[in-house]
């Protein structure tokens, strides 16, 4: 994966007050595009398309025990990269262009950070395809626990801020933010029950383990949902609020 580099002249250009942009040269002296504006968000939401349906199907093969739809997951995580790829090549061009309104920025900086997250959540996914393929092969071990339930949260949870992130509502990517505890549960009860069961029937402990990284796997999803969130109030309301608990 190619990682945008920013120089400290970029940084700290994005760093200043609105005030200071009105000493720029007047070439620069323009607003971005709305039109690649539109299509930079766009292109975002159809790439967090992509990673949501990766999530959903990575769980449904291993519920439903099918290894093919595994394997398409994992044929269809090249299509993710490259949607990550491009996205980094739109917000290098808007940001070679420069503008004097600071949320248009905001949004091409959200878009570079956004993107890069996506990607790692359908890496998990692919993880949870992996698991799959391996575990319908072997005996099923049943229940499988509160994991389909934590998969559609996850995947909820990502819908929902999509949808934050398409209509710049920060209210919205709160809310998102406050469900990442109840994945945080629903993985401790699943870790527990599984821990218990490779206690009572060793024979169960390998099936047992790749069932807990599946969960491990939903459960950083959801912290990377949560980081896509805390992106969009800053995009909406130029407020970091990452690490602190009162500004949520």
């Amino acid at each position: 994966m190619a990682d945008f580099q920013m120089t400290n002249t970029t940084i700290e250009t994005l760093a200043l007050p609105s005030t200071k942009f009105n000493a720029l040269p007047e070439r620069v002296m323009k607003n971005l595009p709305e039109t690649a504006l539109n299509e930079l968000r766009d292109h975002v939401l159809l790439m967090g398309g992509e990673v949501e349906r990766a999530i959903d199907e990575a769980t449904r093969a291993l519920i439903e025990r099918d290894s093919e739809l595994a394997e398409q997951v994992l044929r269809d995580d090249d299509r993710v990269d490259a949607l990550e790829l491009e996205a980094d090549q739109r917000c290098v061009r808007l940001l070679a262009l420069q503008s004097s309104e600071e949320h248009d920025l905001r949004l091409v900086v959200t878009a570079i950070k956004i993107t890069p997250i996506l990607e790692r959540i359908a890496d998990h996914a692919c993880n949870i395809a992996r698991a799959a393929i391996y575990l319908n092969d072997e005996p099923q071990l049943k229940p499988y626990f509160d994991l389909p339930k934590m998969s559609w949260l996850a995947c909820d949870m990502l819908r929902l801020s999509l949808d934050a992130f398409a209509a710049a509502d920060a209210n919205a990517a709160r809310a998102v933010i406050a469900r990442d505890d109840e994945i945080d549960r629903l993985y401790d009860r699943i870790f527990h029950e599984l821990l218990d069961r490779m206690s009572k029937d060793t024979t169960a402990a390998g099936r047992a383990a790749r069932l807990l990284l599946v969960a491990k796997h939903l459960e950083r999803i959801g912290d990377y949902v949560t980081d896509i969130c805390e992106l969009i109030v800053y995009m909406k309301e130029a407020l970091v609020i990452k690490h602190s608990q009162i500004a949520r």
